[in-house]
């Protein structure tokens, strides 16, 4: 199996940064995409931002030019850094990765336990 844990979440003020990260841990074969949704009481979880092996990257209409994201591929690691940070981005914030086991023919996709981010104004 695979465990995806998620650190970095906290209380900032508005205009504040964070930087969030998330390590994959298992019996890995393979990780395509990697990145970041975002879920509130009163909303569906969202696209914050992915990035594929590739590095190409995809970002939620609210959060680009606001947030980058990036991975090291070599620690199975994802990060997601949140700049000009606004209080309708408090939220918890879910790492995923689509993950090939050695031990699977397919890949599947993975959530980590969240991690919560609140933005003060």
């Amino acid at each position: 199996q695979v465990q995806l844990v998620e650190s970095g979440g906290g209380l900032v003020q508005s205009g504040g940064s964070l930087r969030l990260s998330c390590v994959a841990s298992g019996s890995i074969y393979s990780i395509s995409d990697m990145g970041w949704y975002r879920q509130t009481p009163v909303k569906d979880r969202e696209l914050v931002a992915t990035v594929r092996s590739s590095g190409l990257t995809n970002f939620g209409d609210s959060v680009r030019g606001r947030f980058t994201v990036s991975r090291d591929h070599a620690k199975n690691t994802v990060y997601l850094q949140m700049n000009i940070l606004k209080p309708e981005d408090t939220a918890v914030y879910y790492c995923y990765a689509n993950v090939k086991l050695y031990s699977s023919a397919y890949p599947r996709d993975y959530w980590g336990q969240g991690t919560q981010v609140t933005v003060s104004s």
